[in-house]
Order: C-alpha cells, then sequence, then structure tokens
C-alpha cells in the first residue's frame, strides 16, 4: 500500500505541476491574442480530449510532458532566402515553417505567434517555468509556515511506547531480541497520547527537567502521574538501569582520548515523547525557495559531469551519491521509500511535499537552459529579435521581421535526442542503482 501511494503522490503530482506549466504558457498566449489550438498534458496516444472554443483540450498516455499549441511559431521565410535544400535538415526547416503557415486561417494573420512583440513572446515563454517557480513556493509555504518541521520543543506527551529497552548507549531499539523484557513504559501501563505531568512527587513542566528525574532514578519505583483523555491516572513505574553517553555542557557526545564514546549509568522506562513542529515565517520558506533554486541551478551548471557520474555508478562499482541526478524514475523510487518509511504520517506528508517543491524548482531551472527546444531557447530567440529591432531603431533603418526561428530547428532535434539520450541513460541508472535516502 505504501508503494502504491508513493507512486500515486508523485504521478499525480508530476501531472499538475505539467498541467500548469502549460497553463503558463497558454494564459499569456491567449491574453495577447494568438489562438491556441491545443493544450495537452503528457504524449502519444490521446485518452480523452474536448474541444472548448477554439482550443482542443486533452489528456494523453505518457504523463511525462505537455504541450501548447500556439499557431504560427514560426515565420515564412524571408524574402530573398534559398531555395528548399534537399538534406535531411534543409526538409526540417521547410516542413517547420509549412506546418506553421498551414496552421494560421485565413484572415488571422496578425494572431500568430511571430507577429507578437519581443516582450510578449518572452512573457509567454517565461511563463511555463514560472508557473513551477510558484508552485515550488506554495509547497514550501505549506511545509514551512501550514504543518511545520520536525525540530520543535521536545514535549512531555508520549508519542510511541518502545515493547523493549536498549540497554546500550544507542538510544532506541529496531527490534526485540527473543525474550527481551518489556520496556518499564510498556510495563508501567503507559501509552501513546498520555502527557506526564508529575514524576515522583515533583510537578513536572518541561522534557528537560523529566528526563532529568528519569535518569536519576534508575532501579528505583517511583509513582508517576499522566493526563489522559483529559483525567489524571496515576501509575507505578521502575527505570531500568541502562549505558548512555555523556553529553557535553555544548550538546556533543563526550569521548575520551581515543574517541571512544563516555557513558554512565543512568535511568531510561522506554518512550519516545512527542515532538512539536517547527513553525517558520514566510521568509523562511522564500528563502528555502531560493537555497533550492541555487543549489538546482549548481547541478544543471554541471549535468554532464552529474550524468556520467551516474553512468559510472550504473556500469561500474562506483557508488552513486545522494545528490545524484535522477530521472522520473528515480524520483518515483525516492516517493516510494518515504512513504514506506517508519515515519510518522505527518513527516512522510511532509517529505512529499518537499520532494514535489524540488522537483518542480528542477523544472523551472532546466526549461531556462537557453537551447530549443526548451523554453530558455525561445526566449533567447526573442531577445535577440528585440535587439535587432532596437538596433535598427537606433540607427533609423527599416524595421526587422521576425526572427527566422525555423532555421534552429536542426538545433532542436539534435537537442531533443540528447536529452531523450541522457533521459534513458539516468532511467537504466535509477533502476540498476537507484539514490537511496539513507
Amino acid at each position: 500500500m505504501a508503494t502504491l501511494i508513493g507512486i500515486l503522490v508523485i504521478v499525480v503530482g508530476i501531472v499538475v505541476s505539467i498541467a500548469l506549466h502549460e497553463v503558463g504558457h497558454m494564459v499569456p498566449a491567449k491574453k495577447f491574442g494568438v489562438r491556441v489550438s491545443q493544450y495537452m498534458v503528457g504524449f502519444g496516444p490521446t485518452l480523452w480530449s474536448r474541444t472548448k472554443g477554439e482550443t482542443e483540450y486533452g489528456l494523453k498516455a505518457i504523463p511525462l510532458g505537455g504541450y501548447v499549441r500556439l499557431v504560427g511559431m514560426y515565420p515564412p521565410a524571408p524574402a530573398g532566402a534559398r531555395p528548399r535544400g534537399s538534406g535531411f535538415f534543409s526538409q526540417v526547416v521547410a516542413d517547420a515553417r509549412d506546418a506553421s503557415t498551414e496552421e494560421i486561417r485565413p484572415g488571422e494573420e496578425h494572431r500568430a505567434f511571430y507577429n507578437l512583440s519581443a516582450p510578449k513572446k518572452v512573457v509567454v515563454m517565461l511563463g511555463g517555468p514560472f508557473m513551477n517557480l510558484v508552485i515550488a513556493a506554495v509547497l514550501f509555504l505549506v511545509v514551512f509556515v501550514g504543518i511545520g518541521l520536525p525540530g520543535g520543543a521536545v514535549t512531555t506527551t508520549v508519542a510511541s511506547v518502545n515493547p523493549c529497552l536498549a540497554t546500550s548507549i544507542t538510544t532506541e531499539e529496531t527490534q526485540c531480541a527473543e525474550g527481551a523484557d518489556a520496556s518499564p513504559a510498556l510495563a508501567a501501563g503507559l501509552e501513546a497520547g498520555d502527557t506526564v505531568v508529575a514524576y515522583d512527587g515533583q510537578d513536572v513542566t518541561s522534557w528537560e527537567q523529566l528526563s532529568g528525574l528519569i535518569r536519576g532514578s534508575a532501579d528505583e519505583t517511583v509513582p508517576m502521574v499522566v493526563e489522559r483523555d483529559g483525567e489524571r491516572v496515576d501509575l507505578t513505574i521502575t527505570p531500568a538501569e541502562v549505558q548512555r553517553q555523556v553529553i557535553g555542557d555544548d550538546g556533543a557526545p563526550v569521548v575520551d582520548d581515543e574517541g571512544r564514546p563516555v557513558t554512565e549509568p543512568a535511568g531510561a522506562v522506554g518512550f519516545v515523547p512527542v515532538q512539536e513542529r517547527a513553525r517558520g515565517t514566510v521568509g523562511n520558506a522564500l528563502d528555502a525557495t531560493w537555497q533550492q533554486v541555487s543549489g538546482t541551478v549548481g547541478i544543471i551548471a554541471t549535468l554532464p559531469v552529474k550524468v556520467y557520474e551516474a553512468a559510472e555508478a550504473a556500469f561500474t562499482d562506483a557508488p552513486r551519491e545522494q545528490d545524484s541526478v535522477m530521472s522520473v524514475v528515480g524520483v518515483g523510487r525516492v516517493a516510494v521509500d518515504v512513504a514506506g518509511a517508519d515515519n510518522p504520517v505527518l513527516d512522510r506528508l511532509v517529505q512529499m511535499l518537499l520532494l514535489l517543491g524540488a522537483l518542480n524548482v528542477a523544472l523551472f531551472v532546466f526549461n531556462l537552459i537557453p537551447l530549443l527546444p526548451l523554453d530558455g531557447g525561445h526566449v533567447v530567440n526573442a531577445l535577440y529579435e528585440g535587439a535587432k529591432r532596437t538596433v535598427a531603431r537606433v540607427r533609423g533603418l527599416p524595421r526587422p521581421g521576425p526572427a527566422d526561428l525555423a532555421r534552429m530547428m536542426p538545433v532542436a532535434y539534435v537537442m531533443f535526442v540528447v536529452l531523450v539520450g541522457v533521459g534513458a541513460l539516468l532511467i537504466l541508472a535509477d533502476i540498476v542503482d537507484p539514490v537511496r535516502l539513507t
């Protein structure tokens, strides 16, 4: 069930992120008068579609992307252009122009995308990545301001009761050995949700006070009062004597000259206290968004090296680093690990939201790479077009026509092949040697 939930959450999160990314392109395009003939989430065979107004909205079978078809993406061949060549890339350029021209209805030439001003083209092409950035910021706001992160004050309320007791310097057992004695907390009848209000005759007001009293009462049978369902319940508990590592005044574990942990006898009862969630501010959420963006930019800047390291881990004994780049398969596996972790439900929800936030930041940064067919490539083309027109205006020259974007189609094809190859390589790496949370 945990695996199914993890896969479902990440698939739905990716589909919604893609859908909103395309909305970011579609809304300003329609606002500027461009006819949007299709809005599709996914690739491949169409599962469902419906036409509303002049736009067909649909869902396709492979949820690994999406697109909006903006009519008139490529202008006709400029006057004086060379005749159509017979080479492969020449045919690609010519076919792109022909397909773009055929989409334009008679009398609607003014609604073609290529007729937009350079600033409007930039707004349309940045709308998609900007939407992913907004999604990420909203998710971080929900986590930092709405839910909060673990790390707040430790309370005297019981989160869980350990079935047995760790006798070493570790703080808890993951499994009880056969024949192990029940923990003092379990033997005393302590239950999850109980709040300790008195211990050995002293009123308890903080976890620091309670833990100190427990540590100092090893092998002593003492009374304890808990609040349960609004009523006070009297219990009797006998903390066991165990060896625990000494913690210095600076909060760090104390070690001897040889680096071995220093221990001392202490009382222990075997329950995990509730830790309050630390809620931050809007500034904290925005700072987390910025940190995620800057970190992703660093990864993208070294993407060839990161891809090589992932491939090396897949085909050799080299370890896969936790900051390795991942495919959608790797993200799905991380989501499954999060969903199946032995953590409180709220903690798993937080991790899922942070994962989706990081994914949207990755979509934001990756789409800004200034190469076609990515959005950044279209932005660079629009800026180039705007720069040419500005220079012509300053020099008193005739206004240049739209930039001939179709000539960049060979670059887009090559980049598409590269992206498919990198994606396939990362999927293989995520199957053979996936990134692990621990």
